[in-house]
């Protein structure tokens, strides 16, 4: 019975042993491999250094043919530009009445005609300003306000068309202003 007690013992120190054994084994091949590691990065590093010296090259030649293709876009000519812009003007307009009900469409064909869309520019940009019909909206609503008050108070007729004088007048005021701004300080609104 002896036996059967110290068995279990000698199987663990067997056990251990192996272990140690196992152990040592594996630490002498990681110093094996730090030593070949050690000997080896100087080749290993310098095949890397090609490598990425190559790819850097490559890179380098990509990023110095990208300005060229830059500088060619920037030969096109105004009459080029002029041409591009007015396809994809007449593209984003086909796109767009497409997604409209007839009478929208129609409108839309009507409004954005050239010939309607240089007029209404063109009175925007002298006409109806924008400081010419506020001045002439505001001196209408005060001047009109006056004349009624004063009209009320003396006991006189009004005929209907100060209104429109007033703002006529108020009119001419904001396009005074607005010239006189412009030659002042050169930029428009």
């Amino acid at each position: 019975m002896a036996e059967r007690l110290n068995f279990p013992e000698r199987s663990s120190e067997r056990g251990q042993e192996a272990l140690d054994s196992l152990r040592n084994e594996r630490k002498a091949e990681l110093e094996r491999n730090l030593e070949r590691a050690a000997e080896a990065p100087n080749e290993q590093n310098l095949e890397k250094l090609k490598e990425s010296a190559e790819k850097a090259a490559e890179v380098e030649k990509k990023q110095n043919e990208a300005p060229v293709a830059k500088a060619e876009k920037r030969r096109d000519t105004p009459a080029q530009r002029r041409a591009r812009g007015k396809a994809s003007y007449n593209k984003t307009m086909k796109e767009t009445q497409s997604q409209m009900n007839a009478p929208e469409k129609t409108f839309s064909k009507v409004i954005h005609n050239p010939v309607v869309e240089k007029s209404s520019e063109v009175v925007g940009a002298t006409v109806a300003r924008p400081n010419a019909i506020v001045a002439g909206s505001v001196t209408a609503l005060i001047f009109t306000l006056g004349l009624y008050l004063f009209a009320k108070y003396y006991g006189y007729p009004l005929k209907g068309s100060e209104t429109i004088a007033a703002f006529i007048l108020g009119w001419v005021v904001g396009l005074l202003y607005d010239y006189l701004r412009i030659m002042i300080t050169g930029k428009k609104s």
